[in-house]
């Protein structure tokens, strides 16, 4: 994946009459989706593309006929900047942080939740695609160029199917988690409620008075004013709108009893005698490294134990998939690596203040074991008609009705990105780059307009006019 402004994005059409395995519902032929292969492809394309519903596995990018497949997948996305961690989503972290710091396994906690997979959605779907190209190189030399910002070892995240990732498991090799499989365990019942007695004289702790604070959390509590104003120093320069900005700084105040945050239980510093040392290797210097594909890798005590892909775009951190040892699926490491993605996305946005959202790749609703990525709260959906993003609370009564609905109740709403000139599409022919209307008069043979105009459909008027549409 390149920066914006480098060489274009050349890619290679292939529509989508055939149907195709489902890894969801396990339908034989009821997987229905565009493909198209990117030869070269932008970050800036690639964002406005996962704007329309598109989506990668390696070099393979598609979108599923949302009104035709048998499980319709919604993309969503995660506002980062608003996230609030839910209790099953602390219960992750704080098993994490137990374990680091004093080695604590909880295995009973591991036996009732089971290793959340995390989110590669088209290796659950075991549906082929062409892995060879119809162009040959010499034709697309003149544009090729090879990018520093290209990770070294990214082609090999291209769509291997699950029954070859299974088998990597049985010879020990680290696991491919894909898609999430299993949903976050549901949060603990509150109907036991706690009655306090009064406190009988001279005996017990009189409730009516606030209760006596600790020393150390006194020391703590000043500690974080102390970072709230460098915060609030920092954040004086931004161009957070209104709203974030309150948002995160009422986040970072220090109260008595104020929920954690994330950064709360990920950032914290562990004693000198921690059991285990943890560490995430990242974009160290968040997007001055540059845009594209990235590997976050996990490193418990010097062994890696997780490695994250993840694509850093413009507006967002998109969350590609994950490997982990399974011999540490006892520490939930699919909702852990997903909760550290969010607070890397907030790290970001402090350079970047467009990146501010967290894509998960899609929601399927249709299959009760998807639904977890609802619980990333807040989170929007992308509507497959309008490609608006719509609040998930008010899609999910919607969704109760229907596998596949417009999302965007707007009735006059349209898609405000759909193709108006098909003539003006880009094509790349013979090493030569025209307008669709130059190459409609030069080609010889029968008409591809209907091909072409699906595809512009499709990718939207913007990225048909600046990604470049192979034609033989």
């Amino acid at each position: 994946m390149a920066a914006a402004g480098s060489s274009p994005s050349i890619v290679e059409y292939f529509g989508g009459e055939d149907g195709y395995r489902c890894g969801y519902c396990k339908n034989e032929s009821g997987n229905l989706s565009h493909g198209m292969w990117a030869h070269s492809m932008t970050v800036q394309d690639y964002q406005d593309l996962i704007d329309r519903g598109w989506r990668r596995s390696g070099k393979y990018v598609y979108k599923p006929i949302m009104n035709q497949t048998c499980c319709p997948q919604y993309t969503i996305r995660c506002q980062a900047l608003r996230f609030q961690s839910s209790k099953s989503h602390k219960k992750v972290l704080k098993k994490m942080l137990k374990f680091i710091s004093k080695g604590d396994v909880s295995k009973v906690a591991s036996e009732e939740e089971p290793m959340d997979s995390h989110i590669e959605d088209v290796v659950t779907c075991d549906f082929a695609y062409k892995s060879e190209s119809h162009v040959s190189q010499s034709e697309l030399t003149p544009l090729s160029v090879d990018h520093p910002e290209r990770v070294e070892n990214e082609d090999k995240d291209t769509g291997e199917t699950k029954e070859v990732n299974e088998q990597k498991v049985e010879s020990g090799s680290p696991q491919i988690c894909a898609d999430k499989d299993t949903p976050v365990p549901g949060e603990p019942s509150h109907s036991a409620k706690t009655v306090h007695a009064p406190p009988k004289p001279g005996k017990g702790a009189d409730l009516s008075k606030p209760p006596c604070r600790k020393a150390k959390d006194i020391r703590k509590e000043r500690k974080l004013q102390k970072l709230l104003q460098n915060q609030m120093c920092t954040l004086e320069g931004s161009q957070l709108q209104g709203g974030d900005q309150v948002f995160l700084l009422q986040n970072s105040k220090s109260k008595t009893n104020q929920p954690k945050t994330i950064e709360d239980f990920v950032f914290v510093s562990l004693p000198d005698d921690a059991r285990h040392k943890l560490e995430a290797e990242n974009a160290p210097n968040g997007p001055e490294c540059g845009y594209g594909s990235f590997h976050q890798q996990y490193w418990l005590d010097g062994k890696i134990i997780a490695v994250g892909v993840i694509d850093i775009l413009p507006y967002c951190v998109s969350s590609v998939y994950l490997y982990y040892d399974p011999d540490y699926s006892f520490l939930s490491l699919g909702v852990y690596s997903a909760l550290r993605e969010i607070a890397f996305t907030r790290q970001l946005h402090e350079k970047a203040p467009d990146l501010c959202f967290y894509y998960m790749g899609f929601y399927i609703h249709s299959c009760p074991k998807m639904r977890y990525k609802g619980q990333y709260r807040p989170s929007d959906l992308l509507c497959p008609e309008t490609y608006v993003w719509t609040p998930i609370e008010q899609c999910l009564p919607l969704l109760e009705d229907a596998k596949y609905c417009r999302l965007n109740q707007d009735v006059k709403a349209v898609d405000e990105g759909r193709i108006k000139e098909l003539g003006r599409v880009r094509v790349l022919h013979k090493r030569t780059v025209m307008p669709y209307s130059v190459y409609k008069k030069r080609r010889k043979g029968p008409s591809d307009e209907a091909s072409v105009q699906q595809y512009a459909s499709l990718v939207g008027q913007t990225c048909s006019e600046r990604m470049l549409l192979f034609r033989s």
